[in-house]
């Protein structure tokens, strides 16, 4: 089986574990500091901040960017529920927007139609590794006086002119999560130019105290902490970053060209001056393709190539989200989307005999039906 995706992890990422271990320094330390300097530097911008996950860096970045009780976020349907979840966590309101064809991400045409007295922030989504339409979403921010808070957990490394992914707005939100371009196991990261939202974050992620004082509480807080295990890991992945991407890229470029010939095939769009990291490599299968998508992932299952679907139902169309005020067919390019995306393997591990592999699989569907 060709998985959708695969962990890479080597000797030294076990030796550089194993080395915390032995210290008996465990929990947040000197490896986590080291860890959110690497990303910071990457990033360009003066602060990052370690937690323990991806949803932990977003309710964290929301929380210190002053987010409330009644205040309403922009946002999009068609993402992971971790991006709802984390609005909702500070009793907020998820304000959706529905996607652009071209790139699965934010329409910025559709934006200040939703924005109303309440509305304090955007919430982009860099989907499948590009970053959202930067300079559109910052001159409504501007004209509107709103923040920007990029979810960037699937675009570690990705860039948009000289900004790299979570530099783009007043902060920016990684997932280190097993599955992601980089990896920790568990883990995120919040970067940003912003000092005072990094107090808070720094304060928030420790039960509201602030750096090296003890039970002294300024505010509400969590148990968000990184533990050096995890930034052991996260900076030995970090220096092999560069590599799992162009890897990610060429493969990718693979697909597009054995793919994009195919009618009904919907390859990615790369955007002008974008570098997009392929953390999924996602197609749209639409007539006159025979089969449809759910058929064709389960061909590809049946002959070792393993898929994905991200995501089979837009976030509107959950019970928990659809009490505010959400109906079917409002959202229609999210909703259309959700039955024909379907993502392939891309990961650096997946080999070009792989790719041929999945290449003639498809245009063997479309030849023979």
């Amino acid at each position: 089986m060709i998985p959708i995706s695969k962990p890479t992890i080597t000797n030294k990422e076990i030796k550089s574990l194993v080395d915390v271990c032995k210290s008996g320094l465990l929990v947040q330390g000197a490896k986590v500091e080291e860890f959110e300097n690497a990303v910071a530097k990457l990033c360009g911008v003066k602060y990052a901040i370690a937690l323990s996950n991806g949803t932990a860096a977003l309710h964290t970045a929301l929380y210190a960017a002053g987010i409330g009780h009644g205040d309403e976020i922009i946002t999009t349907p068609f993402t992971f529920v971790a991006t709802a979840n984390a609005i909702l966590m500070q009793g907020a309101i998820p304000v959706f927007v529905d996607i652009a064809p071209e790139t699965y991400n934010m329409d910025p045409s559709k934006i200040e139609e939703k924005i109303t007295k309440k509305t304090k922030a955007i919430l982009p989504v860099d989907l499948y590794g590009q970053i959202y339409d930067v300079e559109a979403l910052q001159k409504i921010a501007n004209t509107h006086k709103l923040k920007i808070i990029e979810d960037a957990c699937q675009s570690i490394n990705a860039s948009y002119k000289k900004q790299m992914a979570g530099s783009c707005g007043d902060a920016g939100c990684f997932s280190f999560y097993a599955t992601k371009n980089m990896m920790t196991g568990e883990g995120g990261m919040i970067v940003t130019n912003d000092k005072k939202l990094t107090t808070i974050a720094k304060q928030f992620r420790s039960h509201g105290q602030p750096e090296h004082i003890r039970y002294e509480y300024f505010h509400l807080g969590y148990n968000y902490r990184m533990m050096d295990l995890v930034a052991a890991i996260g900076l030995v992945q970090l220096d092999r970053l560069e590599t799992f991407t162009k890897n990610r890229i060429k493969n990718a470029a693979l697909l597009t060209k054995g793919l994009a010939d195919i009618p009904g095939i919907i390859v990615p769009t790369v955007m002008k001056e974008h570098r997009h990291v392929f953390h999924q490599y996602t197609i749209r299968v639409t007539n006159p393709f025979p089969l449809d998508r759910d058929q064709v992932a389960q061909y590809l299952n049946k002959r070792g190539i393993g898929t994905g679907i991200y995501y089979p139902k837009p976030l509107h169309l959950y019970s928990h989200l659809a009490k505010y005020l959400f109906k079917r067919d409002v959202f229609p390019i999210s909703e259309q989307f959700s039955h024909q995306v379907l993502s392939l393997p891309v990961h650096p591990l997946v080999s070009r005999k792989d790719i041929h592999h999945i290449i003639k699989t498809i245009r063997n569907i479309y030849e023979k039906n």
